[in-house]
């Protein structure tokens, strides 16, 4: 399985506009290659490198199965999303506080549909998908605040 997005290339620096400097609106997303027996996708968004432990920018599940695309500040019809660490439900895009983040897009192919309910927490998300994951794919991205960025090279 892959996910992609117009929005930039994975490994790349990710646009302002999806993070909080921006209008913090989720990338369009792309999927590709999903298994044939894919019941439901999930897609979780983290930040392995925050300093405060793996931070989950956006949890969306129960996505179907034929569906290749999430457009750009959207949620597939019939998908739930849950609860991020910014204590929130929805998309929280990157906010770092300090220096450069790697932020991962992680789409699961799953042999069923999560009984799971709206605005739920990252770890019930992820014990309902344990044993469930047929496929997954991975796009990858960075991003650093641009006014904190800015800031730095002007004491520089």
């Amino acid at each position: 399985m892959r996910v992609t997005s117009p929005a930039f290339v994975s490994g790349e620096m990710i646009p302002a506009k999806y993070t909080c400097d921006g209008k913090d609106v989720n990338p369009e997303l792309v999927f590709d290659d999903v298994p044939g027996d894919t019941q439901s996708i999930a897609v979780l968004v983290d930040d392995p490198s925050s300093p405060s432990g793996n931070w989950l920018h956006w949890s969306v599940w129960n996505i179907s199965p034929s569906t290749r695309v999430i457009r750009e500040n959207n949620v597939p019809q019939g998908a739930r999303e849950g609860e991020t660490d910014f204590s929130e439900v929805g998309y929280g895009g990157p906010c770092p506080g300090v220096g450069e983040h790697e932020y991962r897009f992680i789409a699961y192919a799953l042999d069923c549909m999560l009984d799971v309910s709206h605005g739920a927490p990252r770890n019930v998300i992820e014990e309902a998908m344990e044993g469930h994951v047929i496929a997954q794919g991975v796009l990858e991205g960075r991003y650093q605040r641009q006014k904190i960025r800015a800031m730095q090279h002007a004491t520089a």
